[in-house]
């Protein structure tokens, strides 16, 4: 199953190209300090602007990388479902344990298409999905009802749900029962999330802090209200910081400043922060002790 705490992953650039050394670095970093799932090219990982062969190359790599040691959720989502499948298709064939699915953007699909469009890529695909709710991002919302309806899959595992609608996470909860896992797609509402029911969370922050996530939850799984309380607290204004801008420019920024990649290289239409926000970042770095 599915819980504790996720990392959505950067992809590392170098001159305009996947810098697969530091990608494996960061792999061990994040497994090293707690982390119990690898998540690449999501959001947080530049899906939009990597080629369909990039996008396999990070998937491949990761699988190698992390040898099983935890799960590895490959983003595959696309608002085309033949493009999803082909995706799928490879993250199943090298080895990953199940693929996250965006509902499909821009084309905003009614609820029947968003449920032919996940059902399709089981079909062709045979393949554990995690499908992924962002409304703000893709133009539609999966429903609490479709989401009953695919957890009668059982190829449907989780759902990472960024929606931000607490009340819509616990409908889920109600209908879906336990045939399926809530996860978290937003830092800033992992504790309210485990509260109603949900196991973990695909993070971002993560990125920077993964101890510090692995423990709030850990604490969570082991009773202890108060001290998860306090960790999510500490950690809830530098988790906002990282949404100074969109994601991921905010994390990508602070990786690089915390040397944990050597540059903060990104591909349009993504670009460096404005000066104002970028010190912004640097003095939410500073409150949480990462930066001097």
């Amino acid at each position: 199953m599915l819980q504790g705490s996720l990392v959505a992953l950067v992809t590392p650039f170098k001159n305009g190209q996947v810098d697969e050394e530091t990608l494996r670095k960061l792999i061990e970093f994040q497994i090293e300090n707690g982390t119990r799932g690898i998540v690449p090219c999501g959001t947080t990982g530049e899906s939009p602007t990597l080629s369909h062969p990039e996008h396999k190359r990070v998937v491949e790599i990761t699988v190698q990388a992390v040898a099983k040691r935890v799960p590895v959720v490959a983003g595959c989502g696309s608002n085309s479902t033949a493009e999803a499948i082909d995706l799928t298709k490879h993250a199943k064939k090298v080895g990953a344990d199940a693929a996250l699915q965006v509902t499909p953007y821009y084309n905003k699909p009614t609820q029947e298409g968003i449920y032919r469009h996940f059902t399709s890529i089981i079909k062709e695909t045979a393949f554990p999905l995690v499908p992924y709710n962002i409304a703000g991002r893709t133009g539609v919302n999966i429903t609490p009802q479709t989401m009953a309806r695919l957890a009668e899959l059982p190829e449907v595992i989780a759902v990472k749900e960024a929606s931000g609608n607490l009340a819509q996470m616990s409908e889920i909860l109600n209908l879906c029962g336990d045939k399926l896992v809530l996860l978290s797609g937003d830092d800033v509402l992992t504790l309210p999330v485990l509260a109603i029911g949900g196991k973990g969370v695909v993070s971002v922050v993560n990125n920077i802090v993964p101890r510090e996530v692995a423990d709030m939850v850990a604490a969570w799984e082991k009773g202890d209200i108060a001290d998860a309380q306090k960790r999510f607290d500490r950690l809830l204004p530098l988790s906002q910081a990282m949404f100074i801008e969109t994601n991921p420019i905010c994390i990508k920024t602070a990786a690089a400043l915390l040397g944990r990649i050597p540059s903060g290289e990104m591909r349009l239409p993504l670009c460096e922060m404005a000066p104002a926000n970028l010190e912004k970042l640097k003095t939410a770095l500073k409150a949480h002790g990462l930066l001097t």
